[in-house]
């Protein structure tokens, strides 16, 4: 499930403790891997280090694209459809050349699954988007063909995890990471005006959920 549609979920969840921390898969690159297309993080790390650096964080990194097709690589994207249409046969996921990344990203996903249920984790943060990572929004075919095309969707990793269980929400869905902070250090106050990006004004805009 996404916690953006479920935000109870975080409410019922135990306290964490340092001594029994919530045990937290994030993308590769929000948790400081250089696993970019470029080999960089993209400069996303800083956007969630104190999260991560608390004593009540478990930080499980992993990044699905990095698995199956390395660092540095060509731009995945998807084309026809989103993740879940992907994993079914009916998308798929190519690179800004044409060629055919499918297979990888499936097997990127299923590898990040695993590392998920290993290692227990209460929920993923991921990368919004990826073709991999996407919880919000994805492109629409290659992001650099003008104009450049977006739609709401998952990304494959995300609904790989989706599917399995394992809840899953955009590293700015600001709304839903600040409930999460909130839970992880009491002292946090979350920002009032905070939404999550279904309701960012440019999404309200340009994504309208008719277009779904």
């Amino acid at each position: 499930m996404r916690l953006v549609q479920h935000p109870e979920s975080i409410a019922a969840w135990p306290d964490p403790t340092p001594s029994d921390p919530w045990r937290i898969l994030f993308s590769g690159c929000l948790a400081g891997l250089q696993c970019g297309v470029n080999g960089t993080d993209y400069g996303l790390s800083e956007g969630l280090a104190e999260m991560i650096a608390l004593p009540t964080v478990h930080c499980v990194r992993f990044c699905p694209e990095d698995f199956g097709l390395g660092t540095p690589r060509s731009m995945p994207d998807l084309h026809g459809g989103d993740g879940f249409d992907a994993l079914d046969g009916k998308a798929r996921v190519l690179d800004e050349h044409g060629n055919d990344l499918t297979a990888q990203m499936i097997a990127g996903a299923n590898e990040m699954l695993r590392v998920a249920q290993r290692e227990r984790v209460r929920f993923a943060v991921l990368t919004d988007a990826s073709a991999a990572c996407g919880t919000q929004v994805i492109n629409d075919g290659c992001r650099y063909d003008e104009p450049r095309r977006r739609r709401r969707g998952v990304g494959v990793a995300a609904a790989t995890l989706v599917r399995a269980g394992v809840p899953v929400v955009a590293q700015r869905d600001h709304l839903t990471i600040g409930l999460i902070r909130q839970r992880l250090d009491a002292a946090y106050q979350p920002d009032p005006r905070a939404v999550d990006h279904h309701h960012h004004p440019w999404v309200l805009e340009h994504l309208p959920l008719k277009d779904r």
